[in-house]
């Protein structure tokens, strides 16, 4: 049987892959959720997923009909971000924009109690910057979910140089109660995951741009010979090639080292509208 509900509101900002997958292990971990989008039609999208997600673990008998109606009933969905007022935590999973997230976190620090964390869950934007544009860098951290968010175990917790000792321990236990891992960096463009991710993504989309080897052989040659479960890329068009090449430029940009460069290819397809699997057609074609 799934846990009676905490007392605590989580509140998430976002409501696509991320931000449903957060919203979906929270409420399974007995929270009470407030998901945020823009839009009716995207916060609809986002309870899809989640229900459908469940309905795997139903099927699998891992989960309950009657708990899995009461992770869902547990998730409120607004698209007033006044209604996350109430919440002690609230987790960012909008867009890689820092333009975007800046100005959100400007107004949940307006809006939300003096002792709410704030916590992004960008995959490279500097968490330093975010909590300036707050009066509360002290409670702004990086909790950096892994895609899928209710398969995978890792949350890369990132302090920024102003985030308190109390932040970081609030949030470090949250992520254990999410049944998540927290493992710990400073705050560097890319953090570690994608620092060391990106560049060989990148690398593996020249080797196709140079005609070096087709898009098969050199997803092929990365799972059979280095044991990746999945080759570069495939991984590309699963994470969506807009937010490599997002990641990419943060890197360059906060790095000044030609060696985070996007390859060429990489842009024409992001120009194209070619994002991956979120729109049907990346490297790879998706019906």
């Amino acid at each position: 049987m799934e846990q009676s509900r905490l007392t605590e509101i989580i509140g998430v900002v976002g409501s696509g892959t991320m931000g449903n997958g957060i919203a979906q292990v929270a409420a399974r971990a007995g929270y009470n959720v407030v998901m945020h989008d823009v839009k009716d039609e995207f916060l609809e999208r986002g309870l899809k997923a989640i229900d459908k997600s469940l309905q795997r673990d139903v099927d699998k008998e891992r989960l309950s009909v009657d708990d899995k109606q009461s992770i869902i009933g547990s998730i409120k969905t607004t698209t007033e971000l006044e209604a996350l007022k109430e919440a002690s935590f609230v987790i960012e999973a909008v867009t890689e924009d820092l333009g975007v997230k800046t100005e959100l976190f400007k107004s949940l620090d307006g809006l939300t109690a003096d002792e709410t964390i704030l916590a992004s869950n960008t995959s490279s934007i500097s968490i330093t910057h975010l909590g300036a544009a707050t009066n509360r860098p002290d409670r702004v951290i990086g909790m950096h979910f892994m895609n899928p968010v209710p398969v995978m175990k890792l949350v890369e917790v990132i302090r920024g140089i102003a985030t308190s000792n109390e932040t970081y321990e609030r949030v470090r236990s949250l992520t254990e109660k999410l049944g998540k891992t927290a493992l710990d960096c400073n705050d560097s463009p890319g953090f570690v995951s994608n620092r060391v991710l990106l560049p060989m993504i990148n690398e593996a989309i020249f080797t196709l741009y140079e005609g070096v080897a087709t898009r098969e052989s050199i997803d092929g040659i990365m799972k059979l010979g280095m044991n990746h479960p999945m080759g570069p890329l495939e991984l590309a068009d699963f994470i969506g090639l807009d937010v490599c090449l997002a990641i990419l430029n943060v890197l360059y940009d906060g790095f000044g080292d030609p060696k985070y460069r996007a390859c060429p290819l990489l842009k024409r397809y992001v120009d194209a509208g070619w994002l991956g699997r979120k729109t049907g057609r990346g490297f790879y074609e998706y019906s």
